[in-house]
C-alpha cells in the first residue's frame, strides 16, 4: 500500500484555480518575488526597525546588498504595496521607507517557513555534506 502525506497544496491549487488569468499570474509574480535573495530580509529589516528608514540605514542592515539591488528591491515591494517610500522635500533630499500593514501580514505568514528552516539548518548541513561526500 502506497503511503501518502496530504498537504494544503490542493487547498492553494484549489484557490488558485479560481483566479482569472491575470491574478493568477500575479501570485506567480508575488510568489517569485518573496523566493528573491533580498526581499524577506529587506522587509524584515524595515518591520524590525518599527519606524521608517532612510535608505542608507536599509543599505547598512541588508549585508552584501548593492545599491542597485536595493533600489530594485525597495522597487518592487513597494509596487506590490508592501513598503511605502515618502519623499522630503529638502536638501539634500531625503527619502524614507516604510513596512506597510501587508507587508507584515506578509512576514507573519512567511515566519513559520523561517523559523523551521532555522530549526532545521542541521539537518539541510547534513544533507549537503553526504551529497558532497558522493
Amino acid at each position: 500500500m502506497k503511503k501518502t502525506t496530504k498537504t494544503k497544496w490542493d487547498e492553494a491549487a484549489a484557490l488558485c484555480d479560481g483566479l482569472s488569468e491575470d491574478q493568477d499570474a500575479l501570485t506567480r509574480e508575488i510568489i517569485t518575488g518573496l523566493a528573491d535573495k533580498w526581499t524577506l530580509w529587506v522587509m524584515s529589516v524595515l518591520a524590525e526597525a518599527g519606524e521608517p528608514l532612510r535608505f542608507s540605514r536599509v543599505l547598512e542592515q541588508v549585508e552584501g546588498i548593492s545599491q542597485k539591488s536595493l533600489t530594485k528591491t525597495l522597487r518592487q515591494l513597494e509596487r506590490d504595496g508592501l513598503v511605502t517610500r515618502k519623499m522630503f522635500a529638502e536638501v539634500p533630499p531625503r527619502v524614507e521607507y516604510a513596512i506597510t500593514p501587508i507587508g507584515i501580514e506578509m512576514l507573519d505568514h512567511v515566519e513559520p517557513l523561517w523559523s523551521w528552516v532555522a530549526k532545521s539548518v542541521g539537518r539541510f548541513q547534513e544533507a549537503r555534506t553526504k551529497f558532497d561526500e558522493r
